[in-house]
């Protein structure tokens, strides 16, 4: 790909372009309130993971409130699966996808990761609703993996 396709593609007057950095974008704030999530179950519960963190003398350093670990858990899931997404949706706009697929592929990923998080750690929906906002998600970013493979070979 010679440089100037490649000044092409990663510019905002590439719709693909713009719709991945919007996305990522949406991502990163969801992920930051994960913390502050997490935080705020903390406090709720009086839970604490370092000493230096209780309020009170009666505040207690504590590994596993239910409440809390949901939380880290939903923040570790979105770890596992958002950072890939950066780095493979950031090659699969490289590769000139199709607008409409691409725009929808990174919309998936995202709706799938924030309905993941509202029915893991925030309302607690019972399964199948978590597994299949995570499956949605990875077969999308699974499918611009293969993409970019298939690109690349």
């Amino acid at each position: 790909m010679a440089i100037a396709q490649l000044a092409d593609l990663l510019t905002l007057r590439n719709d693909v372009f713009k719709a991945y950095l919007f996305w990522s974008a949406v991502l990163v704030l969801k992920m930051l309130a994960m913390s502050w999530l997490t935080a705020a179950q903390r406090f709720s519960t009086n839970t604490f993971a370092n000493a230096e963190d209780c309020l009170r003398r009666k505040d207690k350093v504590k590994y596993d409130e239910p409440r809390v670990e949901r939380v880290r858990r939903a923040h570790l899931n979105d770890l596992e699966n958002i950072l890939p997404f950066f780095i493979i949706g950031f090659l699969y706009v490289l590769t000139d996808p199709s607008k409409f697929l691409a725009i929808n592929l990174f919309r998936i990923v995202a709706f799938g990761r924030l309905i993941h998080t509202l029915v893991y750690a925030i309302v607690c929906v019972p399964q199948p609703a978590r597994a299949l906002s995570f499956a949605v998600s990875q077969l999308s970013t699974a499918y611009m993996a293969y993409h970019v493979l298939l690109y690349a070979s």
